[in-house]
């Protein structure tokens, strides 16, 4: 059994690489050799192998990672998998030094050519290897110091290695950035929940580490114990909670972006929840991501995962402000199964704040009468949620019980259940349903399993959602006991006319139940209440999915059109003055479901020319992606109105077939060539073959022979430009991108760059939605700047990267948040923003560089330069003052 989980470009490209370990460097014990990373993209990479003392007889085998070049550069600190080695993260390692970053790997005690006693992250092993390998990063003149002996370094892992991250942030003050994925927040929470041994899985561990020989003697003594009683003992738990980032939770103040899966029966969803609100307490900025994948197995959604790794950094680490970070919380979820590869359609959906696990609770009845049933003799047979670390192995079950497949078992005689009524309409969960039973038993403790099914109509095959269970282990039950169950936390949709199950068992192959017989009687003593975090919401769809709907879609909205006419108004007449006008918003609002006062977008006016270049800037949660979908008519506005060249937008509106758009990448069929795909989709939209312009649009995208190939061998950049060539079917007058450049490369972009002016240059307009500042700059003719659904500034590039009185003030040594609020106090100061070598300031009306000058030297702030600032990104922050 293989148990390592890699980093994030691997990061579980073999899913059951679970547990990345952490070492540290304190004394150099081998000569390095430098690498050369061959590459076919600039910056080279290279690369050092040492061996490094620890201390005691252990020695630690490292790599180093550098970009090409001089300069100093923010560190990072890679973690690997329980069971693996630094060979595992070693691509997202080269990944990261090519995007600018200093990159140490290791191999952790015990694992790959690393010597020593593995210590579940031993804070007097482990943790302080960390520390020394923070210490050898400082000496070395490729790393940016923040001060002497002080690295600027970031720590990221998946499992074994994410624990480590967030442990060095607890341990070590020197950590200023982390990003830990699929880990443990309280080891002895994820071993023994509510006091029942997770079996199956510890003795994943303890073989996948090479056996009870391989670790710290008390750690072999101790599992033995636990793993002969069936029951885990206080001192088993303190010593893992000791090993856990738990035991440093008031410590742990850096940034931290979380990410955990959903498929995962061993650090479920709750860990990751502990640990964002711990860390949020202590006041550091935490976002959460809930991927599809996890231990069980199921898309680990590397790409996305590691590029969102790479934009915190840039963010917490370069102090690039402009990095986008990506929503406080997102979540993927599941929509299906791709015909054309049996692949998951994955959507995500998202929140400005994390929701937590109980927003939004609603209760819903369950009935039951009160029942009895057995825990055989020897626990045996076991009910089967789950099979642990087997995942990896064939896919993942719990994204097949997604699906509606799953292998979920109760043995009759051997559980109780209670049932809802069904759902009067789809119901969507996220977060842990609770429920309140009361459990007797004729023995003095019970073991109860609680597992929450969707039960479809007819004879349908019950749903464990993501194939978890809750034990709980029910003390003094002998005298009877009404116990609360949290189930664990999943992000799963209940269609009308489903039921909910609520499943109790006496056993499951997991976990060490009893051995002795006994009767349990369980009754309701509440019902169940469940999350449905309103404020989550899903993106919408891509477009090129109309390849497949649209012809269908476009008939029933003609029908139901004609349905309707008596009960709609009329669409509001077309202007004529705006005939020639590609597009005029006018006081455009959404407000947010279900809320009367909270808006995505709030009375947004602006006008579009023909033959611009029009870039939608805005942070994260502006009402950028809002705006768009009610400009293609997929939402409506609650107010306002919008104007397609005079034709006012509705769902269905004819004016949108002079539109086009790419939203959120697009879909091809991967078996036939770019060319085939384009005139498949063109089509199914039932529009002449003449009027696709194929060659036109074909010739802008400038795909050139590729055209011939199966697209199963495009790059990521030859599939953006071919879903820009989509988009350019038709050569719609008005073109909407959104975020064109995701994925691409400096030169992909600047092809990218060089389509877009191509195709405005026929008098055509271009609408692009975008986070790369620099390219926006170089791409767009005119601007338009949101921030909280409100628009913030519109015009010409020019005007706006010249407009308003910004100042960037040079520092002798970088500035810290507190200093950054005293100048934003400051009298004829508008916004102070922290940025690389200084601050970015906006004076007021009035205000003045002499006087802001006489204050910054009175608050005693070491300036070495003042002078005017122009970039689009500095007139950017100070037009949002800085909430990017």
């Amino acid at each position: 059994m293989d148990l390592r989980l890699p980093g994030f470009r691997g990061l579980l490209r073999r899913p059951r690489r679970l547990l990345a370990a952490g070492a540290a460097v304190a004394v150099l014990a081998g000569a390095g050799t430098w690498t050369a990373v061959a590459s076919d993209d600039p910056p080279p990479v290279h690369r050092a192998d040492r061996v490094m003392s620890m201390g005691g007889g252990v020695r630690l085998d490292t790599s180093y990672f550098t970009p090409g070049g001089t300069g100093r550069h923010p560190a990072v600190l890679l973690g690997h998998g329980f069971g693996g080695s630094k060979d595992d993260v070693r691509q997202q390692a080269e990944d990261l030094a090519r995007d600018g970053y200093a990159v140490l790997t290791w191999s952790a005690r015990g694992f790959g050519r690393s010597t020593g006693k593995i210590g579940l992250n031993d804070p007097r092993g482990e943790v302080a290897d960390v520390s020394k390998l923070i210490d050898w990063l400082a000496r070395q003149p490729q790393v940016l110091l923040d001060r002497p002996g002080d690295p600027r370094v970031g720590v990221a892992g998946a499992s074994y290695g994410g624990a480590i991250s967030l442990l060095a942030a607890g341990y070590d003050h020197r950590v200023d950035a982390i990003a830990p994925a699929i880990t443990y927040w309280n080891l002895a929470d994820a071993l023994f929940p509510n006091g029942v041994f997770k079996k199956l899985w510890a003795g994943v561990f303890l073989n996948t580490g090479g056996g009870c020989a391989r670790f710290e003697p008390e750690l072999c003594r101790m599992y033995q114990r636990v793993a002969e009683s069936g029951k885990p003992d206080a001192e088993a738990r303190r010593m893992l909670a000791e090993r856990s980032p738990s035991a440093v939770a008031g410590r742990i103040r850096v940034p931290t972006l979380l990410v955990q899966g959903q498929s995962d029966s061993l650090f479920p969803l709750g860990q990751a929840d502990a640990a964002a609100r711990a860390v949020r307490a202590n006041g550091a900025p935490v976002d959460v991501d809930w991927i599809a994948g996890g231990h069980d197995g199921g898309d680990l959604e590397t790409d996305r995962v590691q590029a969102r790794v790479t934009a915190w950094f840039d963010r917490y680490l370069k102090k690039d402000p402009g990095a986008d970070t990506g929503p406080a919380f997102r979540v993927t979820r599941t929509g299906g199964v791709d015909s054309t590869d049996g692949a998951a359609l994955l959507r995500g959906a998202s929140a400005s704040t994390y929701p937590g696990l109980t927003s939004g609770q609603r209760t819903v009845a369950l009935t039951g009468r009160e029942q009895r049933f057995q825990n055989p003799a020897g626990a045996n047979p076991p009910a089967v949620s789950s099979l642990p670390g087997l995942g990896g192995s064939g896919g993942s079950l719990a994204q097949l019980s997604g699906l509606g497949v799953g292998i979920s078992l109760d043995f009759p005689g051997q559980y109780a259940s209670f049932e809802s009524a069904p759902v009067g309409g789809d119901l969507r969960i996220t977060g842990s349903p609770t429920v309140t039973v009361r459990a007797t038993s004729t023995s003095e403790d019970a073991v109860l399993f609680a597992k929450l099914y969707d039960v479809g109509p007819g004879r349908a095959r019950p749903v464990l959602p993501a194939q978890l269970v809750d034990p709980v282990r029910v003390t003094g039950a002998k005298a009877g006991k009404d116990v609360t169950l949290t189930l664990p936390a999943i992000d799963h949709e209940v269609q009308k006319g489903h039921r909910l199950r609520l499943v109790l068992a006496s056993t499951d192959l997991g976990y060490a139940s009893p051995a002795a017989p006994a009767t349990y009687t369980v009754s309701l003593r509440s019902g169940l209440k469940v999350p449905t975090a309103p404020a989550v919401t899903t993106g919408a769809a891509p477009l090129p999915a109309w390849v497949w709907w649209l012809p269908a879609a476009g008939a029933l909205i003609a029908l139901a059109l004609l349905l309707t006419a008596r009960r709609r108004t009329a669409a509001p007449a077309p202007d004529p003055e705006l005939a020639d006008v590609p597009l005029q918003i006018t006081g455009l609002s959404k407000r947010y479901a279900g809320s009367a006062d909270r808006y995505a977008v709030r009375d947004v006016s602006f006008r579009v020319e023909q033959g611009q270049v029009l870039g939608l800037l805005g942070p994260n949660g502006a009402g950028k992606t809002t705006t768009l979908r009610m400009l293609m008519g997929l939402i409506r506005p609650d107010s306002g109105e919008i104007r397609v060249f005079g034709h006012a937008i509705r769902p269905g509106a004819p004016v949108l077939s002079r539109v086009g758009a790419f939203v959120e990448g697009a879909g091809f069929l991967p078996h036939l060539s770019g060319r085939e795909n384009l005139e498949l989709y063109w089509r199914a939209t039932g529009r002449p073959p003449e009027d696709a312009h194929l060659d036109e649009a074909l010739r802008i995208a400038g795909l050139g022979d590729a055209l011939a190939r199966a697209v199963r061998t495009y790059s990521q950049g030859m599939r953006q430009r071919l879903a820009i060539a989509q988009a350019m079917l038709g050569l719609p007058d008005l073109l909407i991108l959104d975020e064109p450049t995701n994925g691409l490369d400096p030169p992909q972009i600047r092809e990218m760059r060089e389509v877009m002016i191509r195709y405005a240059a026929g008098g055509r307009t271009v609408i692009v939605s975008s986070h790369l500042l620099a390219e926006v700059e170089q791409s767009c003719t005119h601007l338009v700047v949101m921030d909280r659904g409100r628009l913030v500034q519109a015009g010409p590039v020019g005007e706006i990267v010249g407009s308003g009185d910004t100042l960037l003030v040079g520092t002798a040594v970088p500035m810290d948040e507190p200093v950054a609020e005293k100048v934003s106090a400051l009298p004829g100061v508008a916004s102070a923003v922290r940025t690389e070598g200084g601050l970015l300031v906006r004076l007021e009306p009035g205000g003045t560089a002499e006087r802001l000058v006489v204050e910054l030297v009175r608050l005693e702030v070491p300036v070495a330069s003042v002078g005017p600032h122009r970039r689009l990104e500095d007139a950017f922050l100070t037009l949002i003052g800085g909430s990017a």
